[in-house]
């Protein structure tokens, strides 16, 4: 029989504080690698708006195709090519995803923000973006690839 026998503290689980320390960097450890890097955030943000985009230069192709214009079929063959490009993008992303193992959920709006679950390595998050924030994102990405395919246009002359 020891000392110990008769104290009831030795009944309870003990833990040092140095112990826990161990305990909750191990746990945050196991967390982190199931979290999604800054990158991958990214990825996810270009995965929800891409979409959007498409629609968006399918709506223009539609305005166009049902009003005269002198130059509508440059119009319409830029916004194919377009298409073509988002779509192209859309499809490597959604390749790496799921090569990392990251899902995305469809959305769901409160106020005026966009919410997309994912789901990444186990790990289930929602990922949030503002419509103004949006539709800059939007604007921003557009512009450059309207400013890649004319630099592919001049490049040609």
């Amino acid at each position: 029989m020891s000392k110990l026998d008769g104290n009831e503290r030795w009944k309870s689980k003990m833990l040092l504080t140095e112990h826990q320390e161990q305990y909750e960097h191990r746990h945050d450890a196991k967390n982190s690698r199931k979290r999604p890097t800054e990158d991958e955030l990214i990825m996810i943000r270009d995965c929800i708006l891409l979409p959007y985009m498409l629609s968006m230069v399918q709506k223009s192709i539609e305005d166009i195709e049902n009003r005269s214009n002198l130059l509508k079929q440059l119009y319409l063959t830029a916004g194919r090519v377009l298409m073509n490009r988002i779509s192209a993008d859309l499809y490597r992303l959604r390749r790496e995803l799921s090569r990392r193992n990251i899902k995305i959920m469809n959305d769901e709006q409160a106020d005026m923000v966009i919410y997309h679950r994912f789901i990444c390595r186990g790990y289930e998050e929602r990922f949030g973006m503002v419509r103004d924030v949006m539709r800059s994102e939007i604007s921003i990405r557009l512009s450059k690839y309207v400013k890649e395919l004319a630099g592919r246009m001049s490049a040609n002359e």
